[in-house]
């Protein structure tokens, strides 16, 4: 497949292009020619030294990963940027990103595994960047919370870490918001959505009190281990297209 066919199936599924105003991530193509033909792509979470190397290893012509390496402009190419972006270069790896897209798309995307792992039904959006959202809300039908922590601590990608729990919430889980990654600052509109459950990736400082104050169970699965679902979406159906596929596993354990 042409690596511009590719790239406009990306962005035509994921709606990349109405994100451009709201998200600090150069969404798409990040690296790469106009065009040339693409037989492997490999996917990781982050294009960090470790995964390009890896990509260039597995002899992937195409790296798709969610976190890239320009946010809001690349000024100079030195140390550890060089780093990261001399070896595709050097060995012909175009590099494709999609940060928010991926994070709250309804089919493909972070949230939608995370609430796929819970059982969660009627999905909405919830997470508000600008018009968009970048999470999902869903109905849990009454589960345990402490069914809710085990099916996190087992389904995502902690690294080994585990999940943290503030368990300030019911025991009795009826109503969950999913904002992945660094999604702590949407708790408050979760609250304001009445859910009474919050996963997100990491916690922030004032997390703690933030959900004591208002009676609400938070589960922090890790930034990683909750954004490794959208990569594996886009592998499985980047693989129906017809390249072959390999993923590229570092979690971080954070």
């Amino acid at each position: 497949m042409q690596l511009s066919e590719l790239v406009s199936r990306y962005d035509e599924r994921l709606r990349t292009d109405d994100f451009a105003d709201v998200d600090a991530s150069a969404n798409g193509l990040q690296v790469g020619p106009e065009e040339k033909h693409v037989e492997r792509v490999a996917f990781a979470v982050d294009a960090v030294a470790e995964t390009v190397e890896a990509a260039a290893g597995a002899d992937a012509d195409l790296l798709v990963t969610h976190h890239g390496l320009s946010w809001g402009g690349i000024e100079r190419v030195t140390g550890r940027q060089y780093g990261r972006i001399a070896p595709l270069i050097e060995n012909d790896l175009a590099l494709y990103v999609s940060h928010l897209p991926l994070d709250g798309h309804p089919e493909l995307g972070n949230a939608a595994g995370v609430a796929d792992v819970l059982g969660l039904a009627n999905l909405e959006g919830i997470g508000h960047v600008g018009p968009e959202t970048i999470g999902l809300r869903g109905d849990a039908g009454g589960v345990a919370r402490e069914d809710v922590r085990e099916r996190l601590e087992s389904e995502l990608d902690h690294g080994g870490t585990g999940v943290r729990a503030l368990e300030f919430g019911p025991e009795t889980v009826e109503d969950v918001a999913v904002v992945t990654g660094a999604g702590a600052d949407f708790l408050d509109e979760a609250v304001e959505a009445g859910v009474d459950t919050f996963v997100t990736g990491e916690p922030k400082g004032k997390t703690y009190h933030e959900a004591k104050e208002a009676g609400i169970n938070v589960f922090c699965g890790t930034h990683y281990g909750t954004e490794t679902f959208g990569v594996r979406s886009l592998m499985d159906l980047t693989e129906r297209w017809g390249p072959a596929v390999t993923y590229l596993d570092v979690p971080t354990g954070l």
